[in-house]
C-alpha cells in the first residue's frame, strides 16, 4: 500500500505548454495525498486548473466603430461565438491530455476547474476559493527581456498566492525527481 500523505488539495496549473504538464508529471510522482480516515472519510485530490483567455479579439470589435464595410450586428456575435466555441475546444484539449498523464500515473482521485480571465489574478484567486494546500505550475523559463514584457505568471503565483506554490522548471526535472 503506497505511504499517504497530509495534502488535501493540490492545485496543478495546465497552460498545455510541455512545461505544465511536466509539472504535472511531477505533482503526480511527488506529492502523496490524504487518505481518508476513521475519523474523516475526506480524502485528498488534485485538481487540474486551466486558465481559459477571454475573446479578446472578439471584445475588441465594435461595429459601431468601424466604417464603411464593417461588421454588421449579426456577424460581430458569430464571430464572438466562433472564438468561445474554438477556446473551449483548446481547453478540453489541454484537459484531456493532462487527464491522460493522470491516467498513466493510475490516479483516479482528479477533479478538473477551468475559468475565464488574466491568468496570474486567477490561478491566485482560485487557489484561494478552493483552499489548496499546494499550488504546482511549470515555468517556461523567459530571458529577462521576454520576462519583462509578458510577465512571469510563476513568479507572480509565487509571490501573490495564499498558499505554498512549487515551480517546476526545465524538462529534466521530472525524469530526476526534483
Amino acid at each position: 500500500m503506497p505511504e499517504s500523505g497530509n495534502l488535501g488539495v493540490v492545485v496543478v496549473s495546465v497552460d498545455g505548454s510541455e512545461e505544465s504538464m511536466n509539472a504535472l508529471r511531477w505533482a503526480l510522482q511527488n506529492l502523496k495525498l490524504r487518505s481518508p480516515t476513521p475519523d474523516s472519510t475526506i480524502a485528498g485530490f488534485f485538481i487540474i486548473f486551466h486558465v481559459q483567455s477571454p475573446p479578446s479579439i472578439s471584445t475588441g470589435l465594435n461595429p459601431g466603430s468601424i466604417p464603411f464595410g464593417g461588421p454588421s450586428d449579426l456577424e460581430v456575435p458569430a464571430f464572438a461565438a466562433a472564438i468561445e466555441a474554438h477556446q473551449k475546444r483548446i481547453t478540453g484539449s489541454i484537459l484531456n491530455h493532462a487527464l491522460g498523464i493522470c491516467s498513466q500515473f493510475n490516479q483516479t482521485k482528479v477533479r478538473t476547474h477551468v475559468v475565464v480571465g488574466e491568468p496570474k489574478e486567477k490561478i491566485c484567486e482560485t487557489v484561494l476559493d478552493l483552499h489548496a494546500d499546494v499550488l504546482v505550475m511549470g515555468s517556461r523559463a523567459f530571458g529577462p527581456i521576454k520576462r519583462m514584457f509578458l510577465g512571469s505568471v510563476s513568479n507572480y503565483c509565487a509571490h501573490h498566492a495564499h498558499c505554498p506554490v512549487i515551480i517546476i522548471k526545465g524538462k529534466d526535472s521530472v525524469n530526476k525527481g526534483n
